[in-house]
């Protein structure tokens, strides 16, 4: 077996966009891997027609084109790389790569070749620029001119919206019109959705969280439809990325995730994920447009022509099988409460994270999903100086920080034991032993929580008594009016973050308060201060 070439830093375009990857080559197959998103495009080693090198500005793209049609390009290559990768296809695939050659006349009249789904602009029999027609959302014919239109990429800077071409009339001789035929061998690779035939299912009144309402969901086979009374969605199934089933903490309800990309958009909002929400008493009764023969045609026996059971068991299956998605479901992990769910809140939102085999999935707003490999350092950190909860901080190895607040401190054990068995590398901690909740937070307990501030400047307090006994005294009269200057301003300052905070109880704070004021002079007491500490001294009694 021959061994396979791996690429670290490749590109693959999408929609205008060069989406970072990896790429691997073995005798097999092509795959690439998004480092965004995790999905994996593969391309089998029989569906190959012919491959050439691109060059681009500091850089080389392979492009290869299928039997069917279509063109995938990555870039990112080196130039010593072309010749081992050329090598490589020669005896794996037996194809030839040479390089394209494009004209760069820069001139706006040519001619235009439609190969499998790709428009080929040609000047002088030589290509200018191509436009993969799995791009193209509609085709708008004038007089003389036809209008393309794209479908955006919201993770572009700037976008090709539209493109028009003016084709004379009297170019084609015949009874045939040019404009008309442009646009039909546009649109019959054109990813535009059409509704032929019957759905295979529909749910009605489905309940979505996001985006919120309730839909009637249609499900064809290459896309499916969700209606509500204010907005209409048809979702090509090439856009989902995964699935999700997960259980309701309150275990009378489950959540039924579908991840897009690219999302759908809502005025300016866009959605990655459709989070519909099912009671688990809730079930439905389906037939099948097809026959049995059909169905095992067509999905190789996995669907049965009557489906019965739980509505989100319905759906769910239904969606596994025509989007030939696995779904992910929790694993091992569960929580304090017996259940997968850890109740959390992100933001302002308060939600569920759910600990996966491979990630981390939060619900609902907004749902977001994290996978291992994205994750550079997790961190259990105190929320908000309280001790009855803490914090979960994920840092991604692309520098954004999640940080998931008020998990209850029973959550702490369970959620630090997965993170171990996960071997997720833990913030600031060693490879001794897993700390105690208490040991990392202290006792939560405790009816007096600890007063940061004055932790901060009783440590700062002992600091400066090392740092004077350490020095000499060479001028003793200045050292003893700076060593007592530092303590009338400490005091000044605990006297006005106590009254700020009203914290008349604290009696930890009244015995540190004991021990500045002997190395105060009485003399630098001020009246107003000597009120502060007798009103104190009152309340302390």
């Amino acid at each position: 077996m021959t061994e396979a070439l791996e690429f670290q830093d490749v590109s693959c375009e999408f929609r205008g966009v060069m989406c970072p990857g990896k790429l691997k080559i073995t005798d097999q197959n092509i795959v690439f891997k998004n480092k965004k998103t995790g999905k994996l495009d593969q391309i089998n080693a029989p569906d190959l027609d012919f491959v050439n090198w691109q060059k681009l500005v500091g850089t080389w793209a392979l492009r290869i084109f299928l039997k069917n049609g279509s063109l995938h390009r990555f870039a990112g290559f080196k130039e010593s790389e072309t010749e081992k990768i050329s090598s490589y296809f020669k005896s794996n695939f037996k194809l030839d790569v040479p390089e394209k050659e494009l004209s760069v006349k820069g001139w706006n009249w040519g001619t235009t070749k439609f190969t499998g789904n790709v428009l080929t602009f040609e000047v002088n029999s030589t290509p200018a620029f191509e436009i993969p027609l799995k791009d193209v959302s509609q085709c708008i014919t004038g007089k003389n001119e036809v209008t393309v239109e794209f479908h955006p990429n919201d993770d572009a800077a700037e976008s090709l919206i539209e493109m028009r071409f003016y084709i004379p009339t009297n170019e084609i001789a015949g009874d045939t019109d040019p404009v008309e035929a442009f646009k039909d061998n546009v649109m019959n690779q054109a990813s535009v959705i059409n509704a032929t035939g019957d759905a295979i299912a529909v749910f009605n009144e489905i309940q979505c969280l996001t985006p919120r309402g309730r839909y009637d969901i249609k499900v064809f086979n290459s896309f499916f439809q969700l209606h509500g009374k204010t907005f209409d969605y048809k979702i090509p199934m090439s856009t989902v990325l995964r699935l999700f089933t997960l259980p309701h903490k309150d275990g009378r309800q489950t959540f039924f995730v579908i991840s897009l990309d690219p999302p759908i958009k809502q005025g300016q909002t866009r959605y990655h994920f459709l989070t519909f929400l099912f009671t688990q008493d809730e079930t439905t009764e389906l037939e099948l447009p097809f026959t049995d023969a059909e169905l095992k045609e067509k999905y190789e026996g996995k669907l049965e022509k009557e489906l019965s059971g739980p509505t989100y068991e319905v759906m769910a299956k239904v969606m596994k099988v025509v989007v030939n998605r696995k779904i992910t479901v929790p694993g091992s992990f569960r929580g304090h409460s017996g259940t997968s769910a850890v109740t959390c809140s992100f933001k302002a939102a308060a939600g569920y994270i759910y600990p996966l085999e491979r990630g981390f999935i939060f619900i609902h707003k907004p749902p977001m999903h994290i996978r291992f490999e994205e994750i550079a350092t997790v961190n259990f950190a105190r929320s908000g100086g309280s001790t009855r909860s803490f914090d979960f901080e994920i840092e991604l190895k692309s520098g954004t920080v999640h940080t998931f607040s008020s998990i209850e401190k029973e959550e702490y054990g369970k959620l630090f034991d997965f993170i171990r068995e996960k071997k997720l590398r833990v913030k600031n901690t060693g490879k001794g032993d897993k700390p105690s909740y208490k040991d990392d937070f202290g006792e939560s307990d405790d009816e007096k929580e600890p007063d940061a501030y004055l932790a901060r400047v009783k440590r700062e307090a002992e600091e400066r008594d090392d740092d004077d006994e350490d020095e000499e005294d060479e001028d003793e009269d200045s050292d003893e009016d700076e060593y007592d200057d530092y303590y009338y301003d400490l005091l000044s300052s605990m006297l006005y973050f106590g009254r700020k905070k009203r914290d008349t109880s604290n009696e930890e704070f009244f015995n540190f308060q004991d021990q500045i004021l002997p190395k105060i002079p009485a003399y630098k007491i001020k009246s107003t201060m000597k009120v502060k500490i007798n009103r104190r001294n009152m309340e302390k009694k």
